[in-house]
């Protein structure tokens, strides 16, 4: 069976570079890189080293690389590590409805810590209204943090209008870019953000690594209390195998970047235009053109999203859903929902994320293969014969899905 992976969005595959770079930090260089005998002293240079690379992706400087877990609680440090930090001078936030978890429950649980937080809304491209974003400002505001990329259907934000608002209001500033790195460029001196989380593990590095960039004069409570690493930021012992690997796939994005963006923003325009001709009822969710190189969000209306997720499977093609009605439980779409889709629509999204592993002859399979399941599973849906007048009119609702 063919196995093509479309969802790159979620996790990529180590680049080999990237597992031969990590080995050794595994096998022969295993001591701890804060102690200062023989067996820290290689760790050390090389996680230094690391860093040194990673600067150099983001374009900044060592001091303000914070290496954290992942890419959670890179948003985790930022988010809650500025609130605290800044809790004398206001207690608002401002963010999006779009974000990912990770921003958005961390800013439910500052809710609940006494803070208010606002979540702008966003136009049907999934873009939000800088005008509205200024007129949410107070006096107490002391935190905007917008997404770069979103994970869903890869519109970018506005970051740099929103980082000179920022900027003149004498606002934190924070964005999560962690869909954003290694797809497009990031550096710091032109995004005029405060903080910047991004993951390894989005671009063919390793899982359990990511960083947060720390503006100089920027200032976070940290989280983990311990030893004195990360400047005393974050405690816990390095993750050097890890970092080292992060550094190489930093190496290869700053290498690939331009040609492969360009040679997936090609493969994902043929695969829209193969699914959206072949295919009634469908429509492209978010901007056409401003966003990240290897996403697509489609919605493909009046069926589950699910089902076509289970038979694109059978056929060994992995891609994910912005929703799942399964066991009597209904998730959908908070990003979708936003962008003003209604359930017929939203219920029936697909995301399909391309990387290094996609080809032409997998987009041209999938092309070939999803329509008629598209076809057969409307044929066996009750929203289709209500939609065609056929069947008994019914009401597509979160509620109706629940029973």
């Amino acid at each position: 069976m063919k196995q093509i992976y479309f969802d790159h969005n979620a996790t990529t595959p180590v680049a080999p570079e990237v597992f031969e770079a990590m080995l050794p930090y595994l096998k022969d260089e295993w001591g701890n890189p804060s102690s200062i005998h023989w067996a820290g002293r290689a760790p050390k240079k090389a996680m230094e080293e690391a860093r040194d690379m990673i600067c150099e992706f983001l374009n900044c400087s060592p001091v303000e690389l914070i290496f954290t877990g992942n890419g959670t609680e890179s948003d985790n440090l930022a988010i809650k590590g500025t609130a605290l930090s800044k809790k004398k001078k206001g207690n608002h936030i401002i963010t999006t409805r779009v974000e990912h978890p990770a921003v958005l429950n961390t800013c439910k649980y500052l809710e609940k810590e006494g803070f208010e937080v606002t979540y702008l809304g966003v136009d049907k491209e999934g873009i939000i209204d800088i005008e509205e974003l200024k007129a949410a400002i107070t006096d107490k505001t002391i935190l905007i943090t917008v997404m770069y990329a979103n994970n869903e259907t890869g519109v970018l934000m506005p970051i740099k209008e929103i980082g000179e608002i920022a900027k003149e209001k004498r606002i934190t500033f924070h964005t999560d870019a962690i869909q954003a790195a290694g797809k497009i460029p990031l550096d710091t001196k032109e995004l005029n953000c405060d903080l910047i989380s991004i993951s390894a593990h989005k671009f063919y590095g390793p899982k359990g690594v990511g960083a947060l960039y720390v503006k100089r004069g920027a200032r976070v409570v940290p989280l983990l209390h311990g030893g004195h690493h990360e400047r005393n930021r974050r405690g816990g012992t390095e993750n050097v195998a890890g970092i080292v690997g992060f550094a190489k796939a930093a190496e290869l994005a700053i290498r690939d970047m331009e040609a492969e963006g360009k040679r997936l923003a090609l493969l994902r325009s043929r695969l829209e235009e193969g699914l959206l001709e072949r295919t009634p009822h469908t429509l492209l969710n978010g901007h056409k053109t401003n966003r990240i190189p290897n996403t697509t969000n489609i919605s493909f209306e009046f069926i589950e999203g699910e089902s076509l997720l289970l038979n694109l499977d059978m056929l060994g093609v992995a891609a994910s859903s912005g929703s799942a009605c399964t066991s009597g439980s209904l998730e959908a779409s908070h990003v979708l929902i936003a962008m003003g889709l209604v359930p017929e629509q939203y219920h029936g999204s697909v995301r399909f994320s391309l990387g290094k592993l996609s080809t032409e002859e997998d987009v041209d399979y999938i092309i070939e293969k999803l329509p008629p399941i598209v076809e057969r599973t409307r044929s066996m849906s009750p929203l289709w014969d209500a939609e065609k007048g056929t069947g008994a009119e019914i009401e597509f609702s979160a509620k109706s899905c629940l029973k």
